[in-house]
């Protein structure tokens, strides 16, 4: 079946297998088939007047006003700063703090640790165990493990 199309660039005829632009190389193609070139460093799409070869205006772009900076490409990896007044460390994740909402360091990221002005009871097991560890006093000796002061032995759940 040979159904004539009209090329509307070239004004030739040809089949549906062949109508397409690419598929007979028309000559014309450029004053139908417009394209807005992207520069491949800064991705920005860079205008072509007609007429003009979208080469050459991208490589006018790129030596004249082009943005793109090599620097841009290395991004930080370390870019969750501690909230601890005073703390300069930085995260590679962020550790937020379950009752002020803060992004601390691993160091402060218990509420003890970083003076939390949120809710007066801890959230988690872990805010918990920090809890507990601020409350008992701290012994030096091997055998004052987990033993208070009054002799009774005390288990944490």
């Amino acid at each position: 079946d040979f159904l004539p199309l009209k090329c509307d660039a070239c004004g030739e005829v040809f089949c549906k297998d062949h109508i397409r632009y690419d598929d007979h190389k028309c000559s014309s193609a450029y004053k139908k088939n417009v394209q807005v070139p992207v520069c491949p460093l800064c991705n920005t799409p860079i205008p072509v007047q007609k007429g003009e070869i979208p080469d050459t205006v991208v490589g006018a772009h790129i030596d004249k006003d082009c943005k793109y900076n090599p620097a841009q490409q290395k991004q930080k990896i370390f870019t969750n700063k501690c909230l601890k007044p005073g703390c300069k460390r930085k995260e590679m994740m962020k550790v937020v703090c379950e009752q002020c909402g803060g992004n601390f360091c691993i160091k402060h990221r218990h509420p003890l640790d970083h003076d939390c002005r949120g809710s007066s009871q801890p959230i988690s097991k872990a805010g918990y165990a920090a809890l507990m560890r601020a409350s008992q006093p701290t012994f030096k000796s091997p055998g004052a493990i987990g033993v208070p002061s009054n002799g009774n032995r005390q288990h944490n759940r």
